[in-house]
């Protein structure tokens, strides 16, 4: 079959069955392992070679690699020192400990044991990010933890490379080139650390002078390619390669222009790459011994997840981010089909162990996306109903300002009243964030802000202000009504996402109402008008002459707003006045901007 029918295969099979499993919400990567089942050698057959299509897609794991290192400076990088070696070596050595003993007990020989610890230790790098990332998790704290643990295995893919000859039956001149190899790779990254800076970036340079987008995208290519070849070559992890390429590069000024045209290349390969896995799928095997090897998976599933939280929770993780991050890990990776294929080789393992062994690891990646999208729709919610008490216990005076909100707005407003020495009572609805937050030592209660007795409880009534920053218009408008209600001497400072939710505030008698997006934006424009040759003071004299229109403006508005045709006829004239406006103070603005004059036609 010709290169381009596999391809127009691929892509049918693609386009016809992952948008039916991003419909039912089981999102993409099942969709694509179901997609190389159908066409796989057990499922149609319309494509039997599935080593070279899974050896090719493995670029895909490459370039997710190479731009999560873009993501990571090495500043960055170290402060996760903590997370990857401690919460990482804590997972591959207790789960390899307790995967090796079973094997031990069943009666394989301790270095098979040691290889089944050790490969079933391991979780799919490309399944679990890119899960995350579908979600738009990776910035969570399970998310980051997650990362920092699949970044330790992926180091830890040296050792075992280079301990795997030991282990087999004969070793001999192989281990002590595989050790050659280990510290041929070690000094392969310590040339490339000291060459990045000398080299790479020069050249990236002079490419990006020559304003080509196609050759910056080729030397972006080039890139990843050549650092996981050299890897390759050497006997280490092309995938560790691609991460150390993108970490060395995540604080050039290329970092932006790299991602972008890496990206639809990353996505691709690895889709091709879930296909390919799904193809690998021996469904013989399946239909031959189902139980044996459905056991094997969920066997192999429980031991990870019941290590993971169990160190999750050691480490002082609450329960539902170990959960998550638990159920996240609890899958084999790719990595053990090139492990248990290797200790075949080396004669550690029996062929039809080796089989059941990918089978099952392979049935955990088709598990894994079922399990997590069943955690996040039942059991999750289950915790959100019933493991978070109601709100926090208040006890103490009251405080002069109470805070609404801590996202955004209200966690600034908080910082600056402890710069000044002012006591505040801080409530939060998002128990993630109260946990999150409270790690940094601020003084901040979990409770529902709309809830008249949290507020009684937070001695509202004692306050001197209540800062309105909550995040929600519904939550924040029934905050307000309630505060009004029921304590209509206590000043409100509210924060306003825009003008509606203005206008709904002050309709209900709120009077200092501060739109979030107004005063940055209005920056923004000074800045600019500088960054365009004006003065300072006739930037500033357009800012202010903005302002002051739109706050008088909205309030005008306000009157209206229930009238939607009035509504438009004083927006079309207000907008009149301040072009006339802005006429009649020209001549001042560019008497002070010789920049702006020279240009006006």
């Amino acid at each position: 079959m010709q290169m381009l029918e596999q391809v127009a295969i691929f892509l049918v099979t693609a386009v016809l069955i992952v948008p039916v499993f991003q419909r039912l919400k089981l999102g993409a990567v099942l969709g694509y392992l179901a997609a190389g089942m159908v066409i796989g050698p057990w499922g149609l057959g319309a494509i039997g070679d599935v080593e070279s299509t899974l050896k090719f897609s493995e670029f895909g794991v490459v370039l997710l690699l190479f731009l999560i290192g873009l993501e990571l400076e090495p500043r960055r990088l170290w402060t996760l020192r903590n997370s990857v070696f401690v919460l990482g070596g804590a997972q591959v050595a207790a789960t390899g400990t307790v995967i090796g003993v079973l094997a031990l007990a069943a009666g394989f020989s301790w270095q098979a044991a040691m290889i089944m610890g050790l490969g079933c230790a391991m979780s799919s790098t490309a399944l679990v990010m890119t899960s995350l990332a579908e979600r738009g998790q990776l910035l969570t704290r399970y998310g980051r933890e997650s990362f920092a643990i699949l970044l330790f295995q992926d180091l830890a893919v040296i050792p075992i490379l280079a301990l795997l000859p030991l282990l087999s039956a004969a070793p001999g001149e192989e281990s002590s080139s595989q050790w050659l190899g280990a510290v041929k790779g070690v000094a392969v990254i310590v040339v490339f650390i000291a060459g990045s800076r000398l080299v790479i970036r020069p050249v990236l340079k002079f490419i990006a002078r020559n304003r080509s987008r196609e050759v910056f995208t080729a030397a972006a290519l080039l890139l990843v390619i050549g650092t996981a070849l050299i890897m390759e070559k050497i006997g280490l992890s092309m995938s560790l390669g691609a991460f150390l390429a993108g970490v060395l590069l995540a604080d050039s000024e290329f970092r932006h222009e790299l991602e972008a045209d890496i990206e639809p290349f990353k996505g691709l390969l690895l889709g091709l790459f879930f296909i390919a896995v799904g193809m690998s799928a021996n469904l013989t095997l399946v239909w031959s011994e189902p139980f044996t090897l459905l056991g094997l998976a969920l066997a192999m599933m429980l031991i990870k997840f019941t290590v993971m939280y169990a160190i999750s929770r050691a480490t002082g993780t609450n329960n539902n981010t170990a959960q998550r991050l638990a159920v996240a890990l609890a899958q084999g990776g790719e990595f053990a089909f090139v492990l248990f294929a290797a200790a075949t080789g080396l004669g550690v393992f029996e062929l039809e162990t080796s089989q059941l062994l990918i089978m099952a690891v392979t049935i955990s990646l088709l598990l894994a996306p079922l399990l997590m999208l069943t955690h996040e729709r039942l059991i999750a919610r289950w915790i959100d109903r019933t493991g978070i008490p109601e709100y926090d216990v208040i006890d103490g005076p009251g405080n002069p300002v109470i805070i609404a909100g801590f996202g955004r707005v209200g966690q600034i407003v908080s910082r600056v009243l402890r710069m000044c020495g002012i006591p505040f009572t801080a409530l939060e609805v998002n128990y993630q964030q109260v946990d999150f937050v409270r790690r940094f030592g601020s003084k901040i209660y979990f409770g529902d802000a709309t809830r008249l007795d949290l507020l009684l409880s937070a001695k509202t009534g004692q306050a001197s202000l209540f800062v309105l920053a909550i995040d929600d218009v519904e939550a924040s408008l029934k905050t307000a009504a309630l505060v009004r209600q029921h304590f209509p001497d206590l000043p409100i400072l509210a924060r306003a996402r825009n003008r509606t939710h203005f206008f709904q505030l002050r309709d209900l008698g709120i009077k200092m109402i501060y739109r979030e997006t107004l005063l940055s934006s209005i920056a923004i424009a000074q800045q600019a008008l500088l960054n365009l040759g004006f003065s300072a003071v006739a930037a500033g004299r357009a800012a202010a002459l903005f302002r002051k229109h739109d706050e008088e403006l909205i309030e005008v508005q306000h009157a209206v707003h229930h009238d939607e045709a009035q509504l438009i006829q004083n927006s079309q004239l207000a907008t009149e006045q301040l072009k006339s406006l802005f006429e009649a103070d020209s001549a001042n603005l560019l008497s002070q901007n010789p920049v702006a004059d020279k240009t006006k036609p």
